[in-house]
């Protein structure tokens, strides 16, 4: 058993990364300094670890150290090692302990405690040092029972350890009974510890960079100590304070003294920054530096260093240029140029402040662009598609801005295809027209056209199209279907936007090949034959409709490898069900589907009903037909839909990062039933936009030919704390038999700096 804590809060690093200009360090002369740790009561837990030198077979720890709130602080309180029952015996020099270890580059010097034994046959506890030599040495030793908790104390020259041994105290040939049972234990424990080692202290940020300073500035520190950690810091400006921090330590207050709970009660390394209100001082040079003091009560300070304070922002920039324009592009960079104005007598410019605003209500926040005379900014960019408004104002070598004075540039991007989905007329085996209905939120449809191809042929053709507004965001294209021989076609819509994005289907909306079949005429009957005339049959009818997931009728979608229940009636045309008789039903899988058509019959009911369940699979078309019999004409069912979602996951690691740290992305596309295309499965990772509810996109990627797929994104521009859904959706595409499916959501929460 190791490191029990008790009701300890575990201590967490502060992972500040300071950038420290010009970071000083300074050890000082060494000066002594001590701390105590208590263990094992006062509701304190204990930071040790145990051992059994037999492997386990002989001993067994027992520790207790930490009572309810409003009990006796010491009721019950105990670290126990204990010998196991039915073990026979024990050879000697064999034992357990339990051994506190004091922090590198520190030393035990003395150890106050109760202790109290139920010792037999040669079993001893004993309490001791170890040594810098790894030696035990012992200070108090018991061999046999006395169940009464005593005292007792110890001092000596700084140690590495001390240890409570249950030891067989007899030769290595010998042998101690554990019939009956032996244990040995301690509580109430008081280490004292020295620690000779000062700390050391850095300070830097904003304010040391040098130049002149005004209004609130940033000082960044630091502290590490090689002992019992740091516990105080301290900035102060001409001797006065205007930052103290005290950092989590594991400490209790114990009879009025603050005593360690750990070993190492606090940190050896920390950080942080602290704001500094400049026109609290006069103008001129002042000192600055920050102080650290460990637990062992010693501190140490940087040497004091100069700053300088001044006044008044410059004017506005002159001419602020976009370069490229200032219309919509599909690359996320945006360079900024322009001229500073004459500062005459003041401190030169020596940076740019920026803003970004956009649509849903973002911002980016302030941002400081440094740099002498500094009159570009390149390499800006938004964090999705829209219109966006960059706002700049200028800020001197004393750190003077005005935001009043900010002019602004449009930044348009849009790197997100137009979406385009074929639509036709049902009900006309060979429509008039080919449509297609284009939608672009951002820069808006631009171009586009037409082609078909005969099934199996190579080349497209290119059809005569209209691209006709459908209002903002929105056009449908338009072509005069061609004329046609028999046979299955193909079509084809090739988009752009106003931003030069393109995208290409060869789908309707819901997911099905846009393709249309002619079949040739009849053949007229021979004018040498005379028709022979059938005997006269009965009118037949078939309904029929699919169930599943959440809905029915002649177009089902259902969510991946969910089950399909194809159901219907042949009936006579005066609605009295036809039992007894087979029916014919064909899957035609969409195009893409690795598996052929598959046949299948099945007899109808007692009053003409029937259901077949559709296996899992891809999206297909399911036709039903009776071939009629006995009397019956033959009856057919128009083709109905039946689409189904691809499946695909998502998984996100981290799920708590901070702005500007990447979230990695990764999962995997199921493809039941289909080949992923050649390039890989086209993926888009989508966010849930708050203000409207919709999905939106942040990035598009593609699997691997196994369906996974990896993604990485980067959060720039979150303030405060954010709880971000994201979900991966398997978009449509030519020759992947499946609908667009999404994930399940999950949330990743991102916290501003």
């Amino acid at each position: 058993m190791s490191g029990m804590r008790g009701g300890l809060a575990r201590i967490v690093a502060m992972g500040i990364g300071l950038a420290l200009a010009g970071l000083l360090l300074i050890a000082g002369e060494a000066k002594a300094g001590s701390y105590e740790v208590a263990q094992c009561g006062w509701y304190v837990g204990a930071d040790a670890n145990w051992a059994d030198t037999t492997g386990g077979a002989k001993f067994r720890p027992d520790a207790w150290c930490v009572p309810p709130a409003g009990a006796d602080p010491f009721a019950g309180a105990h670290m126990k090692s204990l010998t196991r029952e039915g073990q026979g015996t024990v050879s000697g020099n064999r034992f357990a302990r339990w051994r506190w270890d004091a922090p590198a580059g520190t030393g035990i010097t003395q150890v106050r405690g109760t202790w109290w034994h139920a010792l037999h046959d040669g079993l001893e506890q004993r309490l001791g040092m170890v040594g810098w030599d790894g030696g035990f040495n012992v200070f108090a030793a018991a061999g046999g029972t006395d169940v009464a908790p005593r005292e007792f104390v110890a001092g000596f020259p700084p140690q590495p350890a001390f240890e409570d041994r249950l030891l067989c105290a007899k030769a290595e040939s010998k042998w101690c009974s554990l019939d009956p049972s032996s244990w040995s234990s301690l509580r109430a424990l008081t280490l004292t510890i020295q620690d000779d080692h000062p700390p050391a202290a850095g300070i830097g940020g904003e304010i040391l960079a040098g130049g002149w300073r005004r209004g609130g500035q940033v000082v960044n520190f630091a502290g590490a100590d090689a002992g019992g950690g740091i516990r105080f810091g301290e900035t102060s400006v001409d001797g006065a304070r205007v930052n103290l921090a005290e950092y989590p330590c594991a400490a209790a207050l114990i009879g009025g003294v603050w005593k360690g709970i750990q070993m190492r009660p606090c940190q050896l390394s920390v950080a942080g920054s602290a704001g500094i209100d400049t026109t609290r001082f006069s103008d001129g040079r002042h000192v600055i530096r920050h102080c650290v003091t460990d637990f062992g009560g010693i501190f140490r300070c940087t040497p004091e260093q100069v700053i300088a304070i001044d006044n008044n922002p410059p004017a506005h920039p002159r001419a602020l240029t976009l370069a490229g324009g200032e219309g919509w592009r599909r690359v996320d960079d945006f360079d900024l140029s322009w001229a500073n104005p004459d500062q005459g007598a003041a401190s030169p410019i020596a940076g740019a402040y920026w803003r970004i605003i956009g649509p849903a209500g973002y911002d980016s926040g302030v941002k400081l662009a440094a740099g002498a005379d500094l009159t570009t900014l390149p390499d800006r960019f938004v964090p999705a598609p829209g219109l966006y408004f960059l706002y700049l104002w200028l800020r001197d070598e004393a750190g003077n801005a005005a935001p009043s004075s900010a002019v602004q540039v449009p930044l348009r991007f849009d790197d997100v295809p137009p979406a385009v989905a074929f639509g036709v007329d049902e009900r006309a085996e060979i429509p008039t027209e080919i449509r297609a209905a284009v939608s672009d939120i951002h820069s808006g449809p631009a171009t586009g056209t037409i082609s078909y191809r005969r099934l199996n042929a190579e080349v497209w053709a290119e059809l005569p199209t209209k691209a006709q507004p459908d209002g903002a965001g929105k056009a449908t294209l338009v072509a005069r279907t061609p004329e046609l021989a028999p046979g299955t076609y193909v079509f084809r819509a090739d988009v752009s936007d106003g931003a030069g994005n393109t995208t290409s289907t060869t789908l309707r909306a819901d997911g099905t090949q846009m393709a249309i079949r002619k079949t040739p005429p009849p053949v007229a009957p021979s004018r040498m034959t005379a028709p022979v005339k059938p005997a006269p049959r009965s009118k037949a009818r078939l309904f029929a409709r699919l169930r599943g997931g959440h809905g029915r009728g002649d177009a089902l979608t259902v969510p991946f490898a969910a089950p399909t229940l194809l159901s219907g009636r042949l009936t006579r045309a005066d609605g009295a069900g036809v039992a007894g008789r087979e029916l014919r039903i064909v899957s035609r899988p969409s195009h893409g589907a690795l598996a052929p058509a598959a046949v299948a019959t099945v007899l109808t009911g007692e009053r003409g009903g029937f259901e077949l369940r559709l296996g899992p699979g891809p999206s297909r078309r399911v036709a039903v037909s009776f071939r009629g019999d006995g009397g019956l004409e033959p009856a057919t069912r128009p083709s109905l839909e039946l689409r189904v979602r691809s499946g695909i996951s998502l998984d996100a690691s981290p799920l708590s990062l901070k702005t500007g740290q990447v979230v990695r992305l990764s999962g995997r596309v199921r493809a039941r039933g289909a080949a992923i295309p050649r390039r890989g499965k086209l993926v888009a990772i989508q966010y849930l936009e708050a203000a409207t509810g919709r999905w939106r996109p942040v990035l598009v990627t593609r699997s691997d030919h196994g369906g996974r797929f990896r993604a990485r994104y980067r959060f720039r521009y979150v303030d405060g704390v954010a709880s971000i859904r994201l979900r991966a959706t398997a978009l449509a595409e030519e020759r992947w038999p499946y609908a667009p499916g999404s994930s399940r959501p999950l949330t990743v929460r991102v916290s501003g700096r």
